[in-house]
């Protein structure tokens, strides 16, 4: 069903929450996603201040931020609406509290569809549930300067990517007969994701220099014309292959990271009442991996949000895995076997609802680790990285569940891969944390316990990685270290032997002895 957005408007300018866009007279303003995602905030708030707190809350989602990235962007957005910071016309500071946008504001009410989900021009109708789905369209990259010997890239890698990128399952990725008809020199990316329907084109050029190759790769959101990522990459004339393979593993990784946070950070402006399928999901994404109950029970509602829009959504039933998958791995469920169930079943009926998903796969496969299946699990792992090479969790995941059973090699290789293909990815932590205990578990103990202490300083590590830098610190002859990381784990749940057993269901043999061993030596 259509649902109502609101339309803002004040001076002369237009704010439409549906488009995440800000127009002037009618046409589009250039700026920022992080500024327009600022400016929705204030605007749709304007009854009230905005505090500092909810500010970097909703706008930076809760990352810490300095004064001065604060100040920039509040400059940005008067500068985007002609405001500055001394006539406080539209914005206004209250002086170390917060802002409050002060204009003469109307709104207006529209339906969803048909005002920016216009009919598609494709071949077939859309499906109802794709019509707010991500979509992007790689266009062929742009050749810069003289003819060169890798002129041919400049088609050849959009058309890899178009394959890779239609693995990742959640995005809508147009066909190369239709996004080959425009390039990346000379294209109006808003005429483009006007005619094909798409919110994010995917961009570049190739650049002969001597004997060397460059590649510049950019992301961008059609509805504000921001550069969400960009990344430029280069390589000699003997390593094209190697480079080739290392700018797919990049982009897709990219790709998936960086479209879900972007949607994320725009759905996190609405009201729940606004939230379509895919925007529900997203948003509980963001919630899922910031690995506290609290915000795991907020994910689960979200997820449950977007299968009552949508109960063909494989990725929401995946989400709803991961949030019991949670519950019964760290969170101490008063009925774990329960939870083990419940994201077993989601799992399922994932893989039930699409096949062909990465993301559903990988969380069958956790489900059969926390049932101590070892074998089933690197299964159905191992299917999720056969679908889609490239995905970095479920490389990782693989990684965890051989090193579990004791193939410590195997799992340090596959961990190494996933911090390649993912250095930002919310799972960071748990992929050092995984070559950690393959070091532990092998004998080398020195670089066991330093990487061990990497994971659990890594934004997200939860309680079980500062007992994995506690077990390595003592395995390294560090007992002092090891007794601070033993109490950090501490301050939330007290720890078990029985309870880290359970969530890292180790398999019998020389790996096992190890970790119990040092369990028990740290009173555990």
């Amino acid at each position: 069903m259509p649902s109502d957005v609101v339309l803002y408007r004040f001076d002369r300018f237009e704010l439409d929450p549906a488009r995440f866009e800000l127009r002037e007279g009618g046409v589009p303003v250039q700026i920022e996603p992080q500024v327009l995602s600022l400016l929705l905030l204030l605007v749709a708030n304007a009854e009230r201040m905005v505090d500092k707190d909810e500010l970097i809350e909703k706008v930076w989602g809760g990352r810490i931020v300095s004064e001065t990235a604060v100040s920039s962007r509040i400059k940005s957005a008067r500068q985007a609406i002609g405001d500055d910071g001394k006539a406080q016309r539209l914005i206004r500071t209250v002086h170390g509290r917060g802002f409050r946008f002060v204009g003469k504001l109307e709104t207006e009410l529209r339906q969803q569809r048909g005002q920016w989900e216009t009919a598609p021009t494709r071949d077939a109708p859309l499906a109802e549930h794709e019509t707010t789905r991500p979509s992007i369209a790689v266009l062929p990259f742009r050749i810069v300067g003289e003819p060169g010997r890798f002129d041919f890239m400049a088609a050849a890698l959009p058309d890899e990517l178009i394959t890779d990128l239609a693995r990742l399952r959640y995005l809508f990725v147009i066909a190369r007969g239709s996004s080959f008809r425009f390039n990346s020199g000379d294209a109006d990316f808003a005429a483009v994701g006007t005619t094909l329907k798409v919110r994010y084109i995917l961009s570049g050029s190739v650049e002969t220099a001597g004997s060397d190759v460059i590649i510049r790769v950019e992301l961008s959101d059609v509805r504000s014309g921001g550069v969400i990522w960009n990344e430029r990459y280069r390589g000699a004339a003997d390593e094209a292959s190697h480079l080739r393979e290392t700018i797919l593993g990049s982009v897709i990784a990219n790709v998936e990271q960086r479209i879900p946070m972007h949607e994320a950070q725009r759905a996190r402006l609405l009201p729940d009442t606004q939230l379509d399928a895919w925007s529900a999901y997203h948003l509980g994404l963001d919630h899922m991996f910031r690995f506290n109950g609290a915000d795991n029970q907020r994910a689960a509602v979200l997820f449950a949000r977007a299968v009552d829009q949508d109960p063909h959504f494989a990725r929401a039933y995946g989400g709803l895995s991961f949030t019991h998958f949670q519950n019964a791995f760290l969170h101490g469920a008063v009925d774990r076997d329960r939870e083990v169930a419940a994201a077993k079943a989601f799992a399922e009926r994932a893989v039930q609802t699409d096949s062909l998903d990465p993301f559903a796969h990988f969380n069958l496969g956790r489900t059969h680790w926390l049932e101590g299946d070892l074998r089933a699990s690197i299964t159905s792992l191992e299917h999720s990285t056969v679908l889609s090479p490239n995905y970095a969790q479920g490389v990782y995941a693989k990684a965890w569940a051989e090193t579990l059973a004791g193939e410590s090699e195997a799992g340090d290789k596959d961990a190494a891969l996933a911090l390649e293909l993912s250095p930002l990815d919310p799972l960071r932590f748990a992929m050092v944390a995984t070559r950690a205990f393959a070091h532990m578990t092998s004998g080398n103990t020195e670089a066991g316990a330093e990487l061990g202490e990497q994971a659990a300083n890594t934004p997200g590590a939860h309680r079980h990685i500062k007992l994995i830098a506690a077990i390595g610190a003592h395995l390294n002859g560090e007992p002092d270290k090891a007794q601070a990381w033993l109490a950090r784990s501490r301050q939330s749940v007290e720890p078990s032997a029985a309870e880290f057993l359970q969530a890292f269901p180790f398999s019998e043999g020389p790996a096992r002895e190890v970790i119990e061993r040092a369990l028990r030596d740290l009173g555990l």
